[in-house]
């Protein structure tokens, strides 16, 4: 039976592992449609989110047989939870990515809007912090995962002058308010992704050292 634990456990690592993967590829091409405004990559993003979505099924639906076939206890127990968790957290990146791509096929439909904040900084930002997020569960690495937790101020700080960025350039191009929003709307999506990277670090820490830390975070 231990053995057999063993194999499942190690699956359901190798199926999060794979979904990551997607989900990371996802957003990094929904960053590429909103850079070059590339509506067919945009698309891309929207038309394969249903596989993202198959493979959180069928990862919940194996956590689910393991906790009633194994009855896991401690650690295993903590990783099985750990990874149900996670497995919602990167279904609703690929949602998110979803969204930011819906944003480049408004904005491609209309007339050329400048940018209103730093959006090659706050999207790298985010891909990282989710890279590494995947890492330190990977790895089981509790110190990763603090840093990328403290990274994420700055990301919220982006998406937080993004509203003043926005506000002006309305007031200096009222024609571009439609776009403006667009914009503002990638922003909160993206920062959305960073607090959902900040979850799985969380989520880590309770895995490894059985810490519930998400209410706690001066104590993170």
């Amino acid at each position: 039976m231990a053995n057999h634990l063993r194999s499942e456990l190690e699956r359901l690592k190798n199926e999060l592992l794979d979904l990551s993967t997607q989900v990371h590829g996802a957003l990094n091409k929904a960053v590429l449609s909103v850079k070059n405004l590339d509506q067919n990559i945009a698309r891309e993003v929207i038309e394969q989110d249903n596989i993202i979505d198959q493979a959180e099924v069928e990862v919940e639906e194996d956590c689910l047989k393991i906790l009633a076939l194994h009855q896991p206890v401690a650690n295993d127990l903590r990783f099985v939870v750990a990874s149900f968790k996670i497995n919602s957290d990167l279904e609703r990146i690929g949602d998110l990515a979803v969204n930011i791509s819906e944003r480049t096929i408004y904005l491609g439909k209309g007339p050329p809007v400048k940018v209103p904040f730093d959006f090659g900084k706050m999207s790298e930002k985010v891909s990282i912090m989710l890279k590494r997020a995947i890492d330190a569960f990977v790895n089981q690495d509790v110190k990763l995962a603090h840093t990328i937790w403290q990274s994420d101020d700055e990301v919220d700080q982006i998406n937080s002058e993004m509203y003043d960025c926005v506000y002006n350039e309305i007031r200096r191009s009222p024609n571009d308010v439609e776009g403006l929003i667009h914009y503002l709307s990638i922003s909160r999506h993206l920062e959305r992704i960073g607090d959902y990277a900040t979850n799985i670090c969380e989520d880590v820490i309770y895995m490894v050292e059985g810490k519930i830390v998400r209410h706690n975070p001066e104590k993170f």
